[in-house]
């Protein structure tokens, strides 16, 4: 999701996109060496670079002075400004939030503390930082602030932030800790600030942004005393050591310091008191190159839950770093004793449940989500209560969920699948009948123009924008909730929303073979284009109706159908990959890594490559699948054609260079399209691995010749779920040349059904 365009101050920077820095000698594990979190950080990645833990609630990394659209996770690698360091962040988003709790060390005086900034005063004691003097590793940030000749250093533990400020013995240190600036949209309602004793600190912060009431509390202790307390709210000095106001600063003067200042900085959404229990929990100690290690420790085990080989170093750059993107989010929210401030406000004690927040889900629900079925699965879980909790508190499944809050940020219910899809593949570690309440209530809904699918069948396109977009979706979910039913023995609500989930067919005009905003049941909006793409303006969602034709990922028969059938399907979706056009002056920004018409830089497109698979043409899934893996992403710091939208555009890249993609979200079926890694072996369980041995792999070898499953031949062209999750050995065999069989008869052609 990359919708909107901020209307901050953005600069004019270049960069060079071949640049790639050296990972810190520091990362030696086997992994996390190849991970480099530069990757993605440059161009429109919007990516968060900083230290963190995988799922962590802390996000510690820098804020750059500029403002915009490509500095939505607060960090561009164009810049080489910084104003502080904040205890959170978003990754790859196209709404800027959060940057909480800012901390900025400065060594002699602090000139000012407001320089400039078209939308809010951005502080005068920022400093300039070279690249060369930067480092970045799983679990590990640093850099030296040119103004100060400060080198500092952060990691983290799940819920503390670590830092540690190397300061010039000659200077007085001191570190600024703001609670005004933050990222993006989010603006200071209300904070506070107390100095408990020279070594600690705490405060509150409550800001409305993205997320429209966020809470944070924070407790800060430090290993050396402050010897003055210097509070602000914006300009005005405030006397004594506590206060409250909108926009709070402390000056923290220590004087001058022999040995680096560490300050841990826990925090919570529910009480100060939690915050510092959290520190107990995680950090009580002050071994900061221990706690940097653990941090590194934890990224390597969950990375080598895919081990992969191939001889192309730049690859395995690529895919570790996509895999480690996957897993900056979804975040914890709550504390280390299981408190969690929830969407209605109220707290909640001590939860059986880890529970999670920002949820991408139109996003994330195409390949971030499975991918977490397949090497996340003691985790799929808590994601799927947090969901449940979620539903109980607000009536209805999260839309994209932020910190407490509901954003209702893109069309459709694409949580509705991601649990739908959970139950499906056996998954019981939640309340499966609060989870089948939840997808029917949240189907049944009247908001968003749920009353117009219920009475009509489809949403006037002069009642809500997005109204083609929205239907698609809600169609998807709608045969998510079909499938669940009937598992669940449910035939009368099997029934319903098996006819509902067909609703995209009134979206589609047969005449000329394209989605498009219908009036009323026999007008449809006028003038239409297929090209026109619209941002926030009429039927689609930051895309075209050549984008959109193809978002029926739940029943292509049935698309193949309304395109014609099959020679027809197949002439248009060639079409889609070739054809040049202007799609007017209000297309989205999104619409990104363009080939024809298909933007891999957007999500609606991202199974488009594999329908041929359905059709009997794998070779050109293969073509497109090998292009996109090759052109569309890179190990450079421009690597990413679109921004990463919280892992769904890396976990595309993982699941596609291992060689399968889940097209139905709910079906547990996934299909097979070109690998580019000559071995990979998936933990699925504590004792199961799928294991995958590509022969014959180059980038000339790129047709898939014949699979091997468990020593036997394997003619599907997809794999289930089930099978995968038990473990065993695939072999797949390449080639230069399209194969003539495998793949190629309708009996061996993936279906939209549930296996």
């Amino acid at each position: 999701m990359k919708r909107f365009f901020f209307f901050m101050t953005t600069i004019a920077a270049a960069f060079s996109s071949c640049q790639q820095k050296e990972v810190s000698t520091e990362a030696a594990g086997e992994y996390v060496r190849y991970v480099d979190p530069f990757i993605g950080t440059a161009s429109h990645g919007h990516v968060f670079l900083g230290a963190n833990v995988p799922f962590g609630a802390v996000q510690l990394g820098p804020v750059n002075m500029t403002e915009g659209w490509d500095w939505c996770s607060g960090y561009n690698y164009a810049d080489s400004v910084v104003i502080g360091f904040s205890h959170t962040h978003l990754s790859g988003t196209g709404i800027g939030d959060l940057g909480d709790i800012m901390l900025m060390p400065v060594s002699g005086s602090i000139d000012s503390l407001y320089s400039y900034g078209r939308v809010r005063p951005r502080p005068g004691y920022f400093s300039l930082y070279s690249h060369d003097e930067e480092k970045a590793e799983p679990g590990y940030y640093s850099v030296k602030l040119k103004r100060y000749n400060v080198l500092a250093e952060m990691t983290t533990t799940q819920r503390v932030g670590f830092h540690q400020y190397h300061f010039p013995q000659k200077d007085t240190a001191s570190i600024v800790v703001d609670l005004e600036s933050g990222i993006g949209w989010d603006m200071p309602v209300a904070t506070s600030l107390t100095l408990v004793n020279d070594t600690t600190i705490t405060g509150t912060r409550r800001s409305k942004g993205w997320a429209v009431d966020q809470q944070i509390f924070f407790t800060a202790h430090l290993s050396a005393p402050v010897k003055k307390i210097s509070l602000y709210d914006s300009t005005e000095a405030l006397t004594g050591s506590t206060a409250s106001g909108r926009k709070l600063r402390a000056v923290l003067q220590f004087g001058q310091v022999t040995d680096a200042v560490k300050v841990k900085v826990g925090i919570s959404p529910v009480s100060i008191e939690n915050a510092a229990g959290n520190i107990q929990a995680e950090l009580p100690g002050w071994d900061f190159a221990a706690t940097r290690k653990q941090a590194n420790q934890q990224w390597e085990n969950e990375l080598a839950r895919i081990k992969v080989k191939t001889k192309d170093t730049a690859r395995l750059r690529t895919f570790y770093t996509s895999l480690y993107h996957t897993m900056i989010a979804p975040s914890t929210f709550n504390d280390h004793n299981g408190d969690y401030r929830g969407t209605d406000g109220k707290i909640y004690k001590a939860a059986g449940f880890t529970n999670l927040t920002t949820f991408s889900l139109w996003d994330t629900y195409r390949a971030a989500n499975p991918l977490y079925t397949l090497m996340q699965p003691d985790r799929v879980n808590d994601m799927i209560s947090s969901m449940l909790a979620i539903y109980q508190q607000q009536g209805r499944l999260p839309v994209w969920h932020l910190v407490g809050n509901e954003t209702n940020t893109m069309p459709g219910n694409s949580s509705v699948q991601v649990v739908a899809d959970a139950y499906l593949k056996g998954f019981r570690g939640f309340d499966t009948m609060l989870a089948w309440e939840a997808v029917k209530a949240t189907q049944m809904q009247d908001a968003r123009g749920m009353s117009f699918v219920k009475k009509n069948g489809y949403i006037p396109a002069d009642s809500i924008v997005e109204s083609v977009a929205m239907g698609l979706e809600y169609a998807i979910s709608d045969w998510g909730v079909a499938q669940m039913a009937k598992k669940m023995g449910l035939e009368k609500d099997y029934q319903y929303f098996s006819i509902r989930a067909l609703n995209y067919e009134k979206y589609f005009d047969t005449s000329i073979r394209f989605v498009r905003g219908r009036v009323s049941a026999d007008k449809w909006r006028t003038p239409f284009s297929p090209l026109e793409a619209r941002h926030m303006r009429d039927d689609f969602a930051e895309g075209n109706s050549w984008q959109y034709s193809w978002m029926i990922p739940h029943d292509v028969e049935g698309l193949v159908r309304l395109m014609g059938g099959v020679d027809a399907f197949n002439n248009k979706l060639d079409s889609l990959f070739t054809l040049k056009g202007d799609m007017g002056q209000h297309a989205s920004a999104d619409i990104t890594g363009l080939i024809g018409q298909y933007a891999h830089g957007n999500e609606p497109s991202h199974h488009v490559a594999y329908l041929s698979m359905y059709t009997g043409q794998p070779w050109k899934t293969a073509d497109r699948i090998r292009y996109i893996v090759d052109s569309l992403y890179s190990d450079k710091y421009d690597g990413l054609c679109g921004n990463e939208d919280v892992g769904q555009m890396s976990a595309w890249y993982v699941l596609s260079s291992l060689g399968f993609y889940q097209v139905n979200p709910s079906n547990g079926k996934f299909v097979f399209g070109s690998p580019v890694m000559d071995e990979a072996i998936i933990q699925t369980g504590k004792n199961t691995t799928l294991r995958i041995e590509v022969k014959n792999n180059s980038p000339v070898n790129k047709y898939i010749q014949s699979i091997q499953w468990n020593d036997k031949p394997y003619e599907r062209s997809w794999m289930s779920y089930r099978d995968m999750m038990n473990g065993g050995k695939l072999v797949i065999e390449m080639g230069p040349t399209p194969s003539t069989v495998w793949g190629v008869a309708p009996s061996y052609w993936p279906t939209s059904s549930v296996e």
